[in-house]
């Protein structure tokens, strides 16, 4: 058996959306200490749905692989779509990752609401405790 499924091995040899989007209405970054991996998500939002999204990843093939996959799994969605967007569901819809490389997925999860948050900072809008229940020091929130 391998470690790797194919879908794995397509999305990290044949990555989806790699890019910077310049103008992008929000970017979420996040990192892993211990592995060292870092993502950065940019998203184009119009009319409430990801029009376009881009990623920058540095790491390994299943960080590659998740972030490329997450970005499809987003891109034309509305925002409170995107929301629920879980690890769980980038690691399914790879059909897998192994168990050492699943913080991958969950590195993809929080860099997509990393960059939605993002967006509704710098819109001014209040995040919801449900979607951010760290949040509260934002613009939006104290409004």
């Amino acid at each position: 058996m391998a470690l790797y499924s194919e879908k794995v091995m397509d999305h990290f040899r044949n990555p989806r959306n790699v890019g910077v989007i310049e103008d992008a209405d929000g970017v979420g970054e996040v990192g892993n200490a211990v592995c060292g991996d870092i993502m950065k998500i940019y998203l184009k939002i119009e009319d409430g749905i990801v029009a376009d999204v881009k990623f920058e990843t540095f790491g390994c093939g299943s960080a590659i692989a998740s972030s490329s996959m997450a970005t499809e799994l987003v891109k034309g969605k509305p925002l409170e779509q995107v929301l629920q967007l879980t690890n769980k569901a980038v690691a399914e819809a790879l059909d897998g990752l192994p168990a050492h490389k699943l913080h991958c997925s969950v590195l993809a999860e929080e860099a997509i609401r990393a960059a939605v948050k993002d967006y509704y900072e710098r819109q001014g809008l209040p995040c919801s405790p449900k979607d951010f229940p760290d949040c509260g020091s934002c613009e939006g929130c104290r409004r």
